[in-house]
């Protein structure tokens, strides 16, 4: 499905300056009730795999079930091994990118924190 905005609209074009302001996303953002995860999964070999989701629940059960095609069904990155939840989009993803740019010991380390088992953390979901 294709979207076609009509971009003379001064509704629209009002909505988009607000966003585009940082001061007034954050207002726009915490008017309502927004929930972003940095999470890791992990093979049972000890391959990591970082991502960015707004649903939990449903990206780790994609994960699981080899849904989506690409690195974790590759690789078989099916534990949840770490997740921190954010409420600002910008911040998630900010902390996604850092996360993905540090070595593996380091990611490691991170799990080690919360999750020094490396237990499935979504066993209980």
């Amino acid at each position: 499905m294709v979207y076609h905005f009509d971009w003379s609209n001064p509704e629209y074009s009002r909505g988009v300056a607000e966003w585009r302001n940082p001061l007034k996303r954050k207002a726009i953002m915490k008017a309502k009730d927004y929930n972003f995860y940095v999470y890791i999964m992990a093979s049972l070999t000890g391959t990591l795999y970082v991502g960015m989701t707004n649903d939990i629940n449903r990206r780790v059960y994609e994960h699981k079930h080899n849904l989506i095609e690409g690195f974790t069904k590759k690789y078989s990155c099916h534990k949840l091994v770490y997740y921190e939840h954010f409420t600002d989009v910008c911040e998630a993803i900010n902390r996604e990118k850092q996360i993905k740019r540090w070595r593996r010991e380091k990611k490691q380390n991170l799990i080690r924190t919360i999750n020094p088992g490396w237990k499935d953390l979504s066993l209980d979901w």
